[in-house]
C-alpha cells in the first residue's frame, strides 16, 4: 500500500498542472518542477539505498520514509506559496527514491528463489499499475474535489500504512554497519545535472552553451562516482553488479520496457487529444484499458516466469512491445481511437511480461551480497532511461510529429528484443555469498 501509493504520486500530479498554475498564477514551466524535480531526486536516493538498508534496518528506514513522504504532503497541502509546495515535494521524492529499490530488495530476499517470479509479479502490479493508473486517479479526484484534496488522499492512506507498519514490519535483512562515504554521495549530483539537461530538450529559449558546460560537469561527477566505487572498501552502490552479464541484460530489458511503458503514458494521450480531437478528461479514461491489461497480467506473468523459465516469457513480452510500436508505425494514416486504445493495451501488457520479470532475472544472476545494490543499480538506470525517453520523444514529435515517434521506438524495442535473444534459457544457480 505505502509502494503503491507512493507511486501514484509519481504521475498523478501531471493533470493537477492547469489547476496549480492557476491557483499559484505560475507558467508550465514553473509548474514542471513538480515532476522533473521529483524525479531529480529520486535518482540520487536510489543508488544512496543499499547502505541505508543494511546500516539502518528496514523496520526503522521504512518508517522514517514513510514519515517523510507524510511530512511533506502536510506541507503541500497547507502551503501559502508554490515553492513550499516544491518542497514538500522533495521530501516525498526523498521517501519514494529510497522506497522503490529497498521494496523490491526486501520482497527478493524473503522469497525463495523458485517463487521469485510469481512475487515480483505482484511487485509490477504495485508499481507498474500505480504509475499507469496515477493520471486517471488524479483526474478522478479533481473532479470531485480540489488539487489539496489529492494530497489529503495520499496523506491519509500512508499515515494508515505507518501506523500499521509499527506492528507489522520486520528487520529481515542482515545490518552491517559502515560509515558513509560523503564524496560519492555527492559525486551523485551528476545525476541531477544529466536529467536537467535531458529535460531542457525540445524547450525553448534555452542557453546551449551553460547546458553544455553543466552537462560536462556532471558527466564528470558521474564518472568519478563509478571509479570510486570500484576503488572503496565498501562501495556505496557496487557497480561489480555489471560485470554478470545476466543481470546486466536484465537491467537493459526493465528498461527499455519502462521507457515504451511511460512514453505511451505520455504521448498517447496527445495523440488523443491532437490528432483525434478528443477532450482531455477522454484521453485519460482511453489509458483505463492498457492500465487494466498491465494489473492483470503483471501476477500472471510472474507465475509463468517461475514455470515456462524467464527467457520464454521476457521474449513473449518483448514481442507484443514490438509489434504495438510496429502497428503504430507501419498502419498507414491516423489510428481510431479504440484501435489506439488497442495498441496501449499491447505494448503495456508487454511491460508486464519484460519489467518485473527481467529485474528478478537480473537478480537471481547475483550473489546474495549484492542484491540490494542490484536493484539500487536497475531502478536508477530504469528511472535515468525513462526520464531520456520521454525527452527525446518530446523532441521527435516537434521535429517530425507522431509517426517519427512511433518509428523511432519501434527500431529501440528492436534492440531490445535482439537483446532478449541472447539470454539462457535457464536461470543460473548462484551462490549465497
Amino acid at each position: 500500500m505505502g509502494t503503491f501509493t507512493m507511486s501514484i504520486s509519481q504521475s498523478a500530479l501531471s493533470t493537477a498542472y492547469p489547476t496549480l498554475m492557476r491557483y499559484f498564477q505560475i507558467p508550465a514551466s514553473t509548474v514542471q518542477w513538480l515532476t522533473t524535480g521529483f524525479m531529480l531526486i529520486m535518482c540520487v536516493m536510489m543508488p544512496v539505498s543499499p547502505w541505508l538498508l543494511s546500516n539502518i534496518g528496514f523496520k526503522s528506514l521504512f518508517l522514517a520514509v514513510l514519515a517523510i513522504f507524510d511530512l511533506g504532503t502536510l506541507l503541500i497541502i497547507v502551503a501559502p506559496t508554490f515553492w513550499l509546495v516544491l518542497l514538500g515535494r522533495a521530501m516525498e521524492a526523498v521517501g519514494v527514491g529510497i522506497l522503490f529499490p529497498s521494496y523490491q530488495t526486501v520482497l527478493l530476499s524473503i522469497t525463495p528463489r523458485t517463487e521469485r517470479g510469481s512475487v515480483m509479479g505482484v511487485a509490477g502490479l504495485v508499481m507498474g499499475s500505480a504509475l499507469a493508473v496515477g493520471p486517471i486517479i488524479s483526474g478522478l479526484v479533481l473532479r470531485v474535489t480540489t488539487w489539496q484534496g489529492l494530497f489529503v488522499t495520499f496523506l491519509l492512506i500512508i499515515t494508515a500504512v505507518l501506523l500499521v507498519g509499527f506492528g507489522t514490519i520486520k528487520n529481515v535483512l542482515p545490518s552491517s554497519q559502515s560509515a558513509l562515504d560523503w564524496l560519492s554521495v555527492v559525486s551523485l549530483v551528476g545525476f541531477i545535472g544529466i536529467l536537467y539537461v535531458v529535460n531542457l530538450i525540445g524547450q525553448p529559449a534555452v542557453n546551449w552553451g551553460a547546458a553544455a558546460v553543466f552537462l560536462a560537469v556532471s558527466l564528470v561527477a558521474v564518472v568519478g562516482f563509478a571509479v570510486r566505487q570500484f576503488r572503496l572498501t565498501t562501495p556505496l552502490l557496487d557497480l561489480r553488479v555489471f560485470a554478470v552479464r545476466q543481470f546486466n541484460v536484465g537491467a537493459w530489458l526493465t528498461s527499455f520496457s519502462y521507457i515504451a511503458l511511460i512514453v505511451v503514458t505520455i504521448i498517447w494521450p496527445l495523440y488523443y487529444q491532437e490528432a483525434l480531437g478528443v477532450s482531455p478528461f477522454i484521453s485519460g479514461m482511453a489509458l483505463v484499458p492498457g492500465a487494466v491489461a498491465l494489473s492483470l497480467l503483471n501476477p500472471v506473468t510472474g507465475r509463468l516466469a517461475d514455470r515456462l523459465g524467464f527467457k520464454t516469457v521476457l521474449l513473449i513480452g518483448m514481442l507484443m512491445i514490438l509489434l504495438g510500436w510496429g502497428m503504430v508505425a507501419l498502419i498507414p494514416g491516423r489510428l481510431p481511437l479504440w484501435a489506439m486504445m488497442g495498441v496501449a493495451m499491447l505494448i503495456e501488457g508487454g511491460n508486464a511480461f519484460v519489467m518485473m520479470p527481467a529485474v528478478t532475472l537480473g537478480a537471481d544472476a547475483l550473489p546474495d551480497h549484492l542484491v540490494a545494490h542490484g536493484t539500487a543499480v536497475i531502478t536508477t538506470m530504469r528511472q535515468l532511461l525513462g526520464s531520456t525517453g520521454v525527452a527525446v520523444a518530446t523532441l521527435v514529435l516537434a521535429a517530425g510529429g507522431f509517426r517519427l515517434v512511433f518509428w523511432s521506438f519501434f527500431v529501440l524495442e528492436l534492440v531490445g528484443l535482439g537483446l532478449a535473444l541472447t539470454l539462457k534459457e535457464r536461470r543460473q544457480e548462484k551462490p549465497n555469498n
